[in-house]
């Protein structure tokens, strides 16, 4: 969990979750997808991926992850972002180069935080 994860923002409404993911990549598809779709849904807000070998998605999925995510070359995926309505931006998650499972226990560790009760809350008028 990052540190922006600590409390709820106070900033815009929640306007979407974005997944910067591959196909190829098991952490991404299904699991990171699956779960992304759960969180999307539990906000009411709609989910966007971008797949880094779409010609037509890397250039905004590489300046989300340098502008907001852990940006190194090459990059880890998945990295999962919560945008809000005001154009900011909170990093939610990145997977982990080890065993699928590690990025599984990062969602489940998302979906049981304390910043995510508070949002949910938020979500809801």
């Amino acid at each position: 969990m990052t540190a922006a994860m600590t409390r709820a923002d106070p900033r815009g409404s929640l306007e979407r979750l974005t997944i910067v993911l591959a196909q190829w990549c098991p952490h991404c598809v299904p699991l990171s997808v699956k779960n992304g779709k759960r969180l999307a849904h539990e906000l009411g807000i709609p989910l966007r991926i971008l797949d880094i070998d779409r010609k037509t998605q890397i250039q905004e999925a590489d300046r989300l992850v340098r502008e907001h995510g852990d940006n190194v070359p090459d990059y880890l995926i998945p990295q999962v972002f919560l945008e809000r309505s005001d154009g900011s931006v909170q990093h939610l998650l990145t997977g982990f180069s080890e065993q699928v499972p590690r990025t599984a226990q990062a969602w489940r560790d998302l979906f049981a935080s304390e910043w995510l009760r508070t949002v949910r809350s938020e979500a809801r008028p």
